[in-house]
């Protein structure tokens, strides 16, 4: 009996230090752009001329909408590690929340792209949903949209009528409510055709906004300017559309390597997930030259605070 209970220790023990390693990789790199975020946000609500310029507000919804989708999913990610079994009514807000928040983010880079083309084409005759005071008007569809779709996906899955919401016990992963072969073939449409709207959507105002800067030989700079965002957005896409290589990275790795299946899925996790929607935003707001002094003087400010420990 005692031989046996070290061998389980032994066994056991490598599986425990890998999710430790794992959480203690994630959780500190989770923190770090939370704090980026909220430093941003706080810039945001602290000057008028972000909030009066509709190129600010959808990038403020991104923000908002990426930091729900990290937080949903590093939520499901820890229960996961943890082994931590929810009731159904704990677990399909978690998985709702991630699956609108991932096809939100492409909503809101065509919107961000189509707002530089207004911005360019109409710079006095702005129609009155593109201004500041207006552009909810284009934000709550784009929620409402993306909030629609993981509805219907739900709705069309069959589900065993002996499951207790409140009191059967599972682990919050996508297969325990998308499991039919419908809701994959579904969900599989959507993400496809959302993608390829945003892609032609992205594509059109470059290209148009192209030829505009070859048209015009006055404010060229702002001009180019734009077209340099609207390829940003095209680059941020990409960064979404990396999630859909996880199918293939998990063939080539289990080819290649003899890595435990957890491990390849904390990899595309990792690489897939968490690592474009931490730079995506950060990013942009880096870019953005009126985001980035205000971003240097807070931490400037707050190193200026800091007192020595010796004088």
């Amino acid at each position: 009996m005692q031989n046996l209970s070290v061998l389980s220790v032994n066994e056991t023990s490598p599986k425990s230090f890998s999710v430790i390693i794992k959480v203690c990789v994630v959780i500190p790199l989770f923190c770090v752009f939370l704090y980026f975020i909220a430093v941003m946000l706080q810039i945001f609500a602290s000057h008028r001329q972000f909030l009066d310029t509709s190129r600010y507000i959808l990038f403020a919804q991104m923000m908002i909408n990426d930091t729900l989708q990290i937080l949903s999913s590093v939520l499901l990610f820890l229960c996961v590690m943890g082994q931590v079994k929810l009731p159904l009514l704990f677990c399909v807000p978690l998985l709702f929340v991630c699956t609108c928040t991932f096809l939100n983010t492409t909503l809101i880079l065509a919107a961000m792209s189509l707002e530089r083309y207004v911005a360019i084409f109409y710079p006095l005759q702005r129609p009155a949903s593109w201004r500041s005071d207006r552009i909810w008007i284009i934000i709550l569809p784009l929620w409402i949209i993306s909030f629609i779709f993981p509805i219907i996906e739900f709705s069309i899955g069959k589900y065993s009528p002996i499951v207790d919401v409140l009191f059967t016990n599972m682990l919050c992963k996508g297969t325990v409510i998308n499991s039919s072969l419908i809701q994959e073939l579904y969900r599989f449409a959507v993400y496809v055709l959302s993608f390829a709207v945003v892609s032609v959507i992205i594509l059109f105002t470059y290209v148009r906004i192209v030829m505009e800067t070859r048209k015009m030989r006055q404010d060229r700079a702002s001009v180019s300017k734009a077209m340099h965002t609207v390829l940003l957005h095209g680059f941020q896409l990409l960064l979404c559309l990396l999630a859909f290589t996880m199918p293939i990275s998990e063939t080539l790795i289990g080819l290649h390597t003899n890595w435990l299946a957890e491990d390849v899925a904390f990899f595309n996790y990792f690489c897939f997930i968490l690592i474009p929607r931490f730079l995506s935003p950060l990013i942009y707001g880096f870019r953005d030259q009126s985001l980035k002094k205000h971003i240097g003087n807070r931490f400037l400010c707050c190193s200026k605070k800091r007192k020595p420990f010796f004088k």
